[in-house]
């Protein structure tokens, strides 16, 4: 969970923005975007920062679950594509929450130690501080070893 708890900040962009991960575990992460500085002309959330804090929930996430530093050592988390569905404006702090099945976590875990690289889709949903969802994601994301 630390480097998980981390990556934000190890991110210079990220760590601007002000996010912050609350929760990674295996299979789940959760990260909190502050509207400061993350406010449009309008006083919306940018829609640039709504993407950004979902994006990185899937290297959270596999940072929080899969082994990269022992059974996966010399694997990177990736993200391949991702698009974004805008619901409604966002006001206040955002919370972006992913997560992955047991099963899933498995499959993607098997397909790296075979074939040096795991594929998986995660699904965002982005809420504000009225607990309305603003935003969802879909991405295709790898664990892959470079080099």
């Amino acid at each position: 969970m630390e480097e998980a708890a981390q990556f934000a900040s190890s991110v210079p962009i990220l760590d601007a923005m002000g996010v912050r991960v609350l929760e990674a575990t295996a299979g789940h992460a959760v990260a909190e975007l502050p509207p400061e500085p993350n406010v449009n002309h309008f006083g919306v959330t940018y829609a640039g920062s709504l993407y950004s804090v979902a994006e990185m929930l899937g290297g959270v996430l596999s940072l929080a679950t899969f082994d990269l530093e022992g059974e996966l050592a010399g694997f990177v988390p990736l993200v391949k594509e991702s698009t974004i569905r805008f619901r409604r404006p966002a006001l206040g702090v955002v919370r972006a929450t992913a997560s992955l099945s047991d099963a899933e976590v498995a499959r993607v875990r098997a397909d790296a130690l075979a074939t040096g690289k795991g594929e998986f889709v995660l699904e965002a949903t982005l809420t504000d501080a009225r607990g309305e969802v603003v935003a969802s994601t879909i991405g295709t994301y790898q664990v892959r070893r470079l080099g």
